[in-house]
């Protein structure tokens, strides 16, 4: 593949940041939303040199700034050294080249930033094949960027007709490429489905860990269930969803998976894209929202989760809010917790504090679910026992001369198989 859909330039060591805050904001976000850029420019190891914060009334269709504004700020980021002008706002590719031509400076937006995170962080095949399917479909108008002889001509044969230029080819060559990707990113996602499918035939409750972007969703299914998930205190520090089965304190076991962070402004073709990764989300039976309660934003990041859950089409699920990192919160942030939602948890996946009125309330979500039955099952069909075990919660078992007599909560979509023995509900 060409070079222009790598990274386009090896100087990417110092970036001026510029903010936007439009009459359509709330006081303050765009300093909020500047903020968060720059915690994102620096996960990807790049200097901040300046962030400026740009009071915009009315978008220009070059730049979007307006000219004026647009020369003084590239002024400004030449005299602090930058290599980088990484704008807060979606640019179009027309003013993205516009903005380059003006300053001979490489200038990408919010967008390009956050696909480079997930391009660094994903791990797993369908990762790899998603962020590169998003990255594709954003660099595809924005070709001409990366050549300055877009007239020069090939000869005929593989590599195209007499006159084809090479912004013709490169274009050809990544939209072959997205082709490409879709074809082998849907047969990842059959296989997933596939796997799904077979965990459904044994049903365990289910329940998706959601939450904005380092809110330590990670941490807490690692100390819900001792897995070894990778947890750092960066964005983004994982992609790839994992599932780890857990057994809560009425002995029902319970899948919990952990799934991608969202964050504000996430670029729509990275939605699109992480679909087939989120769906784990739409098929849980309950989702466990975690929020870090020591983020000044966290009402922003609540809303934002909503948001988003709202778009996968889960804003019907039960939903258990969990505020995380109590250890490190006020009486402030407690309180201020609280009034956004009266009926949440306050956890701390670092030290456990809270852990177990939350799995509590798992259990008490999971018990509604199953409802509870007697039954009897001869000493001949041992076999109907152990999928007893496995398909639900067994809450008594007591042997009879001529069976066992059993207590417990099971799935109504597995009645095939224990209503011959039910005795009373």
């Amino acid at each position: 593949m060409a070079d222009f859909l790598e990274t386009r330039s090896d100087k990417r060591e110092h970036a001026f940041l510029i903010g936007v805050q439009t009459q359509e904001m709330g006081a303050g976000e765009g300093a909020e939303l500047l903020a968060e850029l720059t915690e994102l420019v620096e996960n990807l190891s790049m200097n901040v040199v300046r962030s400026t914060l740009v009071n915009l009334r009315k978008p220009t269709p070059a730049t979007l700034l307006g000219s004026g504004k647009t020369e003084e700020l590239i002024a400004l980021a030449k005299a602090d050294g930058a290599d980088v002008i990484i704008v807060d706002e979606a640019l179009s590719p027309a003013q993205q080249r516009n903005w380059e031509k003006l300053s001979d400076l490489v200038v990408i937006d919010r967008q390009e930033v956050i696909l480079e995170i997930f391009a660094a962080r994903a791990q797993t095949r369908e990762a790899v094949l998603q962020v590169a399917l998003a990255r594709m479909e954003y660099s595809l108008p924005r070709l001409t960027r990366a050549w300055t002889h877009l007239s020069r001509q090939r000869g005929k044969g593989a590599l195209g007709g007499e006159g084809e230029t090479q912004l013709e080819q490169d274009r050809r060559i990544v939209s072959d490429r997205i082709v490409h990707l879709k074809h082998e990113l849907a047969t990842v996602v059959k296989q997933r489905d596939t796997q799904r499918r077979r965990r459904l035939r044994v049903p365990v409750p289910t329940a998706a860990i959601v939450g904005y972007t380092n809110a330590g969703k990670s941490s807490l299914l690692n100390r819900l269930t001792g897995a070894h998930v990778l947890a750092e205190d960066k964005l983004f520090a994982t992609l790839d969803p994992t599932t780890r089965q857990l057994q809560l304190p009425n002995r029902q076991k319970l899948l919990v998976t952990d799934t991608v962070g969202f964050i504000r402004r996430l670029p729509h073709g990275l939605v699109e894209a992480f679909k087939a990764t989120l769906e784990e989300v739409i098929v849980a039976d309950f989702l466990i929202h975690i929020i870090d309660v020591t983020s000044r934003d966290f009402a922003h990041h609540h809303a934002t989760t909503l948001s988003v859950l709202n778009e996968l089409g889960a804003s019907g699920c039960t939903i258990i809010t969990a505020f995380n990192k109590v250890d490190g919160a006020d009486d402030t942030m407690m309180a201020q917790a609280r009034h956004l939602v009266p009926d949440g948890y306050f956890v701390s996946a670092k030290t456990g504090e809270g852990v177990d009125a939350l799995l509590a309330r798992c259990a008490e979500l999971v018990a509604g679910e199953f409802g509870a039955m007697e039954l009897f099952v001869p000493h001949s069909r041992y076999d109907i026992i152990a999928k007893l075990h496995a398909l639900g919660q067994v809450q008594s078992e007591e042997q009879l001369d001529d069976g066992i007599r059993i207590v417990g909560r099971f799935p109504a979509a597995q009645s095939a198989i224990f209503s011959p023995f039910l005795t009373k509900k």
